[in-house]
C-alpha cells in the first residue's frame, strides 16, 4: 500500500501522539496529579473557539456591590438565556460545567451568582449584602443585570430560567417585565412556599413509614405539625425535612444525599478552593435573610402573564413539590404555555435527564427567539 505525503504525515502525527515517550533517566519524577490539574483539563475541554464565541467570567457592579456572572456560548448572535439559581445562595455557576456546554449551541447561556452566593458572596462585605436581601431586592439585581446584559450584546428580549427558589424572582420579572422576555422558564417552580413544604413532608413521612425506617419516622414526626404556624419555619425545621425528603429521592430521583453534586463542585474550572470555602457559608448566610419572606410565597393570584411561560415539571419533585407547580400552572394565562414533564427526575432535573431539558429548550423554547430573529443570519426567517 502506497501512502501520499499529507496521508503519510497524518499517519506519522497519529503514531508520534500514541506512543509513549521515552524520557531520559535524569528526568524529575512527574508531578502528582492535583484538583488544580483537573481543572484545567476541564476548562481546556469546554473552551469557546468560535470566532462569534463568547467566553467571559466577569464582576458587574450591581446594587452596590460586585456580582458575579458566567457569559458563555458559541455564537453571541444566539439568544441570551439568564439562568436564575436556587438555594437561596445555591450557586449554579460552580457545577454547571457538567450539563450547560451543550446549550451554549443554541444559547448565550449566562449563570449568575446572587447576591449572598458564591464568587458574589466571597467578594463582598456581609454588612454591604445585606440592605438587598429581600425578594424585592433580588428582583431588583435581577432587573438591573438584565438591563446590562441587553444594553452589553445588543438584544431587546432574553429568556430567564428560574430554578427552584430563582423561580420566585423569575416569577416576578415575567410579571412586571414580559416586555424584556421571549418567555419565562420555571423549573422546580415554587407556586405555594408553605402548601409546597407541606406535601414534601408528608410524601417523605409515608416513604419512611412504608419502609418501616425508625430514624425518620423519628425525627420527621418531631416536626410536626409542618411547616407549623408562619414564622416558624427556621432553617433547622426545613433542613431536618430536606434531609429525608433528599433520602427518598425527592431531590434527585434514586440518589440518596447531594453527595454527587457537591463532589462535581471540587472540579469546577471557575472556582479556586477558597470560592468552594464559601459556598456553604453564602447559604446560610441567604437564608438567614430569605427564608422567612420565602415561606409567605403564594402566587395563587399571580396568574395572568403578558409573556410566553413554560414549566419544566421532574414528576418526583417533592423539594419543591411538582403536584404544587402544576396545579398553579393550570390556572396560567399566557400569550404561550406549556408544561413538559420529565419522568425520571425529582428536583434536578438539568443534570438528572440534561438530554431532555436540552430538547425542550432547544425545539419548545428558542423557537419564540427564532421567531423574533434573535438568532444567527443562516436560521432567520426571509425577509418579504
Amino acid at each position: 500500500m502506497r501512502l501520499h505525503g499529507l496521508a503519510l504525515m497524518a499517519l506519522f502525527a497519529f503514531i508520534g501522539a500514541s506512543l509513549p515517550t521515552h524520557a531520559a533517566d535524569s528526568s524529575p519524577a512527574p508531578k502528582p496529579f492535583s484538583r488544580d490539574d483537573a481543572r484545567a483539563i476541564v476548562a481546556q475541554s469546554r473552551r469557546i473557539v468560535s470566532p462569534n464565541g463568547i467566553e467571559e467570567v466577569r464582576q458587574v457592579d450591581i446594587g452596590g456591590i460586585r456580582q458575579w456572572i458566567s457569559v458563555r456560548g458559541n455564537d453571541r448572535r444566539n439568544p441570551i438565556l439568564l439562568y436564575v439559581h436556587g438555594g437561596p445562595g445555591a450557586a449554579e455557576m460552580v457545577e454547571s460545567y457538567g450539563y450547560q456546554r451543550p446549550w451554549e449551541d443554541f444559547f448565550t447561556v449566562v449563570q449568575w451568582d446572587q447576591r449572598g452566593a458564591g464568587k458574589t458572596y466571597a467578594s463582598n462585605p456581609p454588612e454591604a449584602m445585606a440592605p438587598g436581601m429581600t425578594i424585592d431586592g433580588m428582583v431588583s439585581d435581577a432587573e438591573a443585570l438584565i438591563r446590562h446584559l441587553m444594553a452589553t450584546y445588543g438584544k431587546k428580549k432574553i429568556f430567564v430560567l428560574g430554578h427552584s427558589w430563582g423561580s420566585v424572582v423569575g416569577v416576578e420579572i415575567a410579571r412586571r417585565h414580559p416586555e424584556w422576555l421571549h418567555a419565562y422558564v420555571g423549573a422546580g417552580q415554587i407556586a405555594d412556599m408553605r402548601h409546597s413544604e407541606a406535601t414534601g413532608y408528608q410524601w417523605a413521612l409515608a416513604q419512611a413509614r412504608a419502609e418501616g425506617n425508625q430514624a425518620a419516622i423519628r425525627d420527621l414526626e418531631a416536626l410536626a405539625p409542618y411547616p407549623g404556624p408562619p414564622g416558624q419555619l427556621t432553617i433547622e425545621r426545613i433542613s431536618a425535612q430536606r434531609t429525608w425528603v433528599m433520602h427518598y429521592g425527592g431531590l434527585s430521583w434514586g440518589r440518596k444525599d447531594f453527595r454527587t453534586f457537591d463532589d462535581a463542585r471540587k472540579l469546577s474550572p471557575d472556582y479556586g478552593d477558597a470560592e468552594l470555602a464559601s459556598i456553604d457559608k453564602g447559604s446560610l448566610f441567604s437564608l438567614e435573610y430569605l427564608l422567612p419572606p420565602l415561606e409567605s410565597v403564594d402566587f395563587a393570584k399571580q396568574t395572568r402573564f403578558e409573556c410566553p411561560m413554560f414549566l419544566f415539571n421532574g414528576r418526583h419533585d417533592y423539594s419543591t413539590s411538582h403536584e404544587v407547580a402544576a396545579r398553579w400552572f393550570a390556572n396560567v394565562t399566557a400569550p404561550v404555555k406549556e408544561v413538559f414533564w420529565f419522568e425520571d427526575s425529582a428536583h434536578m432535573m438539568m443534570q438528572e435527564q440534561p438530554g431532555r431539558f436540552l430538547m425542550h429548550l432547544v425545539n419548545d423554547v428558542r423557537p419564540l427567539a427564532v421567531a423574533a430573529g434573535d438568532v444567527p443570519p443562516a436560521e432567520r426567517a426571509p425577509t418579504k
